[in-house]
């Protein structure tokens, strides 16, 4: 089992968004040198929760502060993203971090409708969008030149400079936030990003996505890599014992949640529109419940925890440790606690 670092860190105040980009920056430099297998960055615009906004240019940033680990998305809101430019971006990027980058690719936010506002089109062309944008970037990165023609792209391209460290293209992997579009891609035997689910649904979908892809005809070794090239998400919080953690990691975690919702809400009051959800059920969504979408406590605890996480067999889990408001150095220190107590025990080598 591999582990990231989901750098995802919130701004409040505008004034000290550079002071967060910077305290970002060293976490990643000290996952890198823990050893941490990937760093993970998102993308979300215009309410402060997530500092760097940009992870495309963020990634840039992280191939000359680190030197070993993997620098993922999760994800690049590709709909939003003109498919040569962010082809062009990718390839620079794959060839300064020499074959470091794993591209993570979504449609968009499934939640919060003013990113599509503020980048001026429907949010209901988001699917379509992303199809036709990742179509378009494996043509540029693998074919000379090309004429494309679709529904969102009149494109003639004379060939893409610079061409991607990694052959044919840089690795590409899709978040899938539901079920379905998971069996897609088992089908289709591709990897996919988890969003934060329960413990319940993340065996099912596991379970799911092995019988799909042995169904449409993938030998067990396909499945087997496959599997490996799967992250799920969680967030973590690692103190010396559970109720330091708790004391930590709980009210942290829960302002986290209001902060994210705070502009959804208010743009639902000023213009009433919103992104259009499935009817709610009487239950919360698993990523606003601490029960399972938080693994806090001891490392005696949390390895607990992640041991039940690889009896499911998924090939890395994606970790958010600076949650919210919380502090730099609480983040820190959990980190380091996780990659010299935790980490070692699914290795079976001693963390650096």
């Amino acid at each position: 089992m591999r582990f990231g670092d989901f750098l995802f860190p919130e701004s409040r105040d505008s004034q000290r968004d550079g002071v967060v980009i910077e305290e970002t920056l060293a976490e990643a430099r000290l996952a890198d040198e823990l050893g941490v297998d990937a760093l993970w960055l998102a993308e979300h615009h215009f309410d402060g929760i997530c500092a760097y906004v940009d992870p495309v240019s963020f990634a840039a940033a992280l191939t000359v502060e680190t030197r070993r680990c993997q620098i993922g998305f999760a994800v690049v809101q590709t709909s939003l993203h003109h498919p040569i430019r962010l082809a062009e971006q990718l390839s620079l990027i794959d060839q300064l971090s020499k074959g470091r980058l794993i591209v993570g690719l979504g449609r968009g936010t499934a939640y919060n409708i003013y990113d599509y506002q503020g980048y001026g089109f429907d949010h209901r062309e988001a699917p379509e969008r992303f199809e036709e944008a990742e179509a378009v970037m494996l043509k540029a990165w693998t074919q000379k030149s090309f004429h494309h023609r679709g529904k969102y792209f009149d494109l003639k391209v004379a060939g893409l400079r610079p061409a991607s460290f990694t052959k044919p293209h840089p690795f590409l992997i899709r978040a899938a936030s539901g079920e379905a579009s998971m069996v897609e891609l088992a089908r289709q035997g591709r990897p996919f990003l988890m969003n934060v689910q329960t413990l319940a649904v993340t065996r099912h979908r596991l379970d799911l996505y092995r019988k799909t892809m042995r169904e449409s005809g993938y030998d067990e070794a396909a499945i087997a890599r496959s599997l490996e090239q799967c992250w799920i998400w969680r967030n973590v919080c690692v103190a010396e014992t559970d109720a330091e953690a708790e004391r930590t990691a709980l009210p942290a975690f829960h302002a986290m949640q209001e902060h994210r919702a705070a502009l959804r809400e208010r743009i639902y009051r000023e213009q009433g529109v919103r992104i259009e959800t499935p009817a709610p059920t009487l239950a919360a969504p698993a990523r606003v419940d601490p029960s399972h979408a938080l693994i806090c406590g001891s490392p005696a605890t949390v390895a607990q925890a992640f041991a039940e996480i690889e009896t499911i067999g998924v090939g890395g889990v994606i970790m958010q440790f600076r949650l919210g408001p919380m502090a730099h150095e609480a983040a820190r220190r959990s980190l380091t606690l996780f990659m010299r107590e935790v980490a070692p025990q699914f290795r079976g080598k001693p963390a650096i």
